[in-house]
């Protein structure tokens, strides 16, 4: 599997994101806090890592939520996927929510969301007049699976 090099400064006290076995798509990242956080019920809160990184031309960085963390605590990324573009070089950060009824605590160093990296496409418009059908055509939300 071909690995690309991202450039990274890593000003918190967590050692560097890593992939927890062979098989992983995503690395963790990790809460850089100088206190804990309190999450109450369905509040939300905007979660330094302390990680700055320069992603090659044409790659992106999908944010995503921890499974554990949310089954376990009711608590995930709200955009989510949240996109860090190429050109952005500002600090990595994870917008959590706490879906659950009881308050929440995060500790620096917890492990609060996922990262994982991807190629993307650039497309260019095509303006017709006309686009082909489908059997499903216009059906939307919820449209696949009925009869």
């Amino acid at each position: 599997m071909a690995k690309i090099t991202v450039k990274i400064i890593n000003e918190s006290a967590n050692s560097l994101p890593e992939y927890a076995t062979p098989g992983s798509s995503g690395m963790d990242l990790r809460a850089s806090l100088s206190a804990p956080l309190h999450l109450r019920p369905m509040e939300r809160s905007l979660l330094p890592t302390g990680l700055f990184i320069e992603l090659p031309k044409g790659y992106e960085a999908q944010i995503r939520p921890r499974s554990g963390l949310a089954i376990k605590h009711g608590i995930t990324c709200l955009n989510a996927p949240g996109t860090i573009d190429a050109d952005y070089r500002g600090e990595v950060k994870v917008v959590l929510i706490n879906l659950s009824q009881e308050e929440q605590v995060i500790q620096h160093g917890d492990r609060i969301a996922q990262m994982v990296f991807a190629k993307i496409e650039k497309i260019k418009w095509a303006s017709v007049k006309k686009i082909n059908t489908t059997k499903r055509n216009k059906g939307g939300f919820g449209h696949t699976g009925k009869s």
